[in-house]
């Protein structure tokens, strides 16, 4: 991942892709897409929760909405993750600071979706 470019946020905030996940049970067909953000480490501090909101709501339309797009069904629902590393998918890592956000596809922008 360390090659990968970062991933331009509202926050300015650095953000790798880290890997895209269609293969897993959720509210019908559920696509995840899963980032690391380093800077929302709890070491750094408390993270501002709306500019980590806005950040996910763009990773999702201007990253995954694309991506889903172009190849296969539309999904129900696409999931955005943040972590401050690596983490396995399903994996407890209490060490990890992680937020997770629902999406709904509304036409050509994603729409949040409290889970």
């Amino acid at each position: 991942m360390s090659d990968d470019p970062l991933i331009e946020v509202p926050s300015g905030q650095p953000v790798m892709f880290h890997e895209a996940i269609t293969d897993r049970p959720g509210q019908g067909l559920t696509y995840r897409f899963r980032f690391v953000a380093p800077e929302i480490a709890r070491e750094k501090g408390q993270p501002d929760f709306d500019m980590i909101g806005r950040d996910m709501e763009h990773l999702c339309n201007s990253y995954a909405l694309p991506r889903v797009a172009k190849g296969g069904p539309i999904p129900n629902q696409i999931i955005i993750s943040l972590s401050d590393r690596e983490t396995e998918f399903g994996v407890p890592d209490p060490d990890a600071t992680q937020f997770f956000e629902a999406f709904g596809i509304n036409g050509d922008a994603c729409t949040w979706e409290p889970f």
